[in-house]
């Protein structure tokens, strides 16, 4: 992939600019990747230096988020598309946001974290899913040749969020802020989230697009998001997406093993990453067009693979460095693709989309903490990066193999 030119690059946004609603989308991805970004990087750090949990314990934690926010994720989807009620559960996912980190931020003690990461957050996580839901049904009051662009540009919004976030903190956590630091700059993010939610989320019913509502019972909504053609390639995303989550979780854990490196380096080799990855996620949509999208998902994951496993055996070199380029290629398209991939295959309900979307975060988490706990019991990062490495790149494989006939 070329790198793409200054007037490539700027025009997904004029769109975006334009349009109030996509506007709100674009704002609260930023936050809500700002809130991520400060986060997310230190969870499996904080979890075992900090508040003390083993290994196998915050596994244990990883698993019971994701069965909460699988289960939110699906339920809000659903009953947003039955009721039409999106702005209300995007609402109550804000709130859900801003109990989470306050909570920690307030208390920060073992029991807070696990009730924080273990409920609350996962909870509110089923909001990326309702942006996006929001994106797209504004999306379709634009021409249909920008649409892909619209959602490729607010997904690089999100990574842009942590190019600005992970080198701050780098900076910081160098000159001494203690990890818990995250805590209370989350807050201030999630407040800033919810506030945005209520003041000028479009009301329900009251929306420039058609949002009617499914006609579906809750039953037969579950027996569609069910198709077994359905979850065998959420199955197969979602080994890609628990690569994508084994590499939060494993870059701070190696990091903190290397003499020399720390939370600072952590912040830097996230925030190079996601810096690279922003321009690439942008130039996508004008090469979409050369490859199935499933033949780009297996490419992506190739080169995210290197990545991943290659992560923990450079990790005390110089050319640790050089992998955040093949991090951002692949990141660019296994962050945005199997998205926009999984919201087609239910296209006609947006909530049952953003479902789907959970169902492949849930099997991704379920597999990287798997993974996770076979690794470190086994060996130890090393492995556990390949491991994921190739799980991920099985299920790309996979799920191309299911599509070359459509």
């Amino acid at each position: 992939m070329s790198i793409p030119s200054l007037a490539t690059l700027a025009s997904p946004f004029r769109p975006i600019l334009r349009d109030p609603a996509l506007m709100l989308a674009a704002v609260l991805i930023t936050l809500f990747g700002l809130h991520a970004a400060t986060l997310a990087p230190y969870v499996s750090t904080l979890a075992v230096t900090v508040f003390h949990l083993s290994d196998g314990a915050f596994s244990a934690i990883l698993v019971l988020a994701s069965l909460i926010a699988v289960s939110s994720s699906v339920g809000f989807g659903i009953l947003a598309d039955q009721r039409a009620n999106r702005r209300a559960i995007a609402l109550a996912t804000g709130v859900a946001l801003t109990l989470g980190t306050g909570l920690v931020t307030l208390a920060p003690r073992t029991p807070s974290f696990v009730i924080a990461h273990a409920l609350l957050l996962p909870i509110s996580g089923s909001f990326f899913g309702q942006l996006f839901a929001l994106a797209r049904l504004a999306a379709t009051t634009h021409p249909e040749r920008d649409r892909p662009a619209i959602l490729s540009t607010l997904r690089a919004l999100f990574a842009l969020a942590w190019v600005v976030a992970l080198p701050i903190w780098s900076v910081a956590f160098r000159a001494g802020v203690p990890l818990t630091a995250v805590y209370p700059v989350c807050l201030i993010a999630a407040v800033a989230i919810l506030a945005l939610i209520w003041a000028f989320w479009p009301r329900d019913g009251a929306t420039r697009w058609p949002d009617p509502r499914s006609g579906l019972s809750f039953r037969a909504a579950l027996r569609e998001i069910a198709e077994p053609a359905v979850l065998i390639r959420v199955l197969a995303l979602g080994t890609i997406n628990g690569a994508v989550m084994l590499y939060l979780i494993v870059i701070g854990l190696v990091f903190a093993t290397i003499p020399g490196r720390g939370a600072e380096d952590t912040a830097l080799y996230a925030g190079l990453m996601a810096g690279l990855e922003v321009p690439f996620m942008l130039a996508l949509p004008a090469v979409l067009h050369r490859l199935p999208r499933t033949g780009f998902i297996w490419l992506g994951m190739a080169l995210y693979a290197v990545h991943l496993a290659g992560l923990p055996l450079l990790a005390a070199t110089p050319w640790v460095w050089i992998l955040t380029l093949f991090g951002a290629v692949g990141g660019a398209v296994v962050l945005t693709q199997p998205m926009a991939y999984l919201q087609d295959l239910l296209g006609a309900r947006p909530g049952a989309g953003a479902s789907l979307m959970a169902l492949q975060k849930l099997a991704g988490d379920v597999i990287c903490a798997g993974t996770f706990a076979i690794g470190t019991a086994l060996s130890g990062y090393a492995l556990t990066a390949v491991i994921g490495a190739t799980l991920g790149l099985i299920g790309g494989g996979m799920l191309w193999a299911l599509d070359r006939r459509r």
